[in-house]
């Protein structure tokens, strides 16, 4: 049970190893400028599989819950499906639901884990396999590893890393899952990682520069942290810390703006309707004025 790029890997490396009864995703959305309906990637992943495929906009009704339970699984693998499962749902499997989470439980809760950590400035993030309960997130765990976020990750680089590891645990805690002992998550260190707000994207120079950097990286793909340059909207993808200071929005040299404490370079940056670019090869024919907004 997923929908987006990040639930692919662990399908792939499920269907490898394991018959798969169903496969569940949300239901294909309208997309792009036609607006036609768009297949979620892990829909397109599972019928190149030869994989039966299942989309239903909602799972509260008894026909939808009713047809769950006659799959008779025996574990359901949910993954960034992004719909409420009800009780009769984590109940239909023999051995219940589990859930891969992308943190370190029960640090970041919810929706946005991996930007949240980024944003936060955590030293490190991972996944865990989660027994799923009605509660959001708040299952026992069955097994977590722990990775380092690097100096200059974004979300999409550790988005991949983590998805990967995703997949390989999954296929661990099923080779293992009569012998794994949960652990009940503990109440301390609870935090939650609501959903992005575009409101929140854009970038306040007047800000310390550790905050400024976390925030382009954290944000980098989606939705993409941007600043104002002469009335275009500027769409920062990549940055790091730099040494520099000035008036807060004032271009240093190059792509490096000083902040209200520090600098941040930036490394890669998207102009509107135009590819992403490196600084070196965005700066080429366009110019900056002296001060961004």
């Amino acid at each position: 049970m997923g929908t987006p790029a990040f639930s692919v890997p662990v399908l792939k490396a499920l269907a490898a190893q394991h018959e798969i009864a169903a496969v569940y995703s949300q239901p294909p959305r309208p997309a792009g400028r036609g607006k036609a309906d768009r297949k979620s990637p892990v829909q397109l992943c599972a019928e190149d599989l030869g994989l039966t495929v299942r989309y239903p906009a909602l799972l509260r009704s008894e026909e939808a819950q009713h047809d769950f339970e006659l799959l008779r699984s025996d574990v359901a693998v949910v993954v960034a499906y992004g719909l409420i499962l009800p009780s009769p749902i984590l109940a239909a499997p023999k051995h219940g639901c589990l859930n891969i989470h992308a943190s370190l439980l029960p640090r970041w809760r919810g929706a946005a884990p991996i930007h949240r950590a980024i944003m936060a400035g955590d030293a490190e993030s991972g996944v865990c396999i989660m027994q799923m309960e009605a509660g959001l997130d708040t299952g026992p765990v069955l097994l977590r590893e722990t990775v380092q976020i690097g100096a200059e990750e974004t979300t999409s680089d550790l988005h991949d890393r983590l998805s990967g590891m995703g997949a390989r645990l999954i296929v661990a805690a099923l080779d293992r899952l009569d012998d794994l002992v949960p652990e009940v998550q503990p109440l301390e260190g609870v935090t939650y990682a609501t959903k992005i707000d575009k409101a929140e994207a854009r970038v306040d120079w007047s800000r310390p520069a550790v905050e400024v950097d976390r925030l382009i990286r954290g944000l980098s793909p989606f939705p993409g942290a941007w600043c104002d340059v002469g009335g275009e909207r500027l769409k920062l993808l990549r940055s790091r810390l730099a040494t520099g200071s000035g008036t807060p929005g004032q271009v240093l040299h190059g792509l490096t703006i000083a902040c209200g404490d520090g600098a941040v370079e930036i490394l890669e940056a998207q102009r509107e309707g135009k590819k992403p670019a490196m600084a070196q090869d965005l700066l080429r024919g366009f110019t900056l004025p002296a001060l961004l907004a």
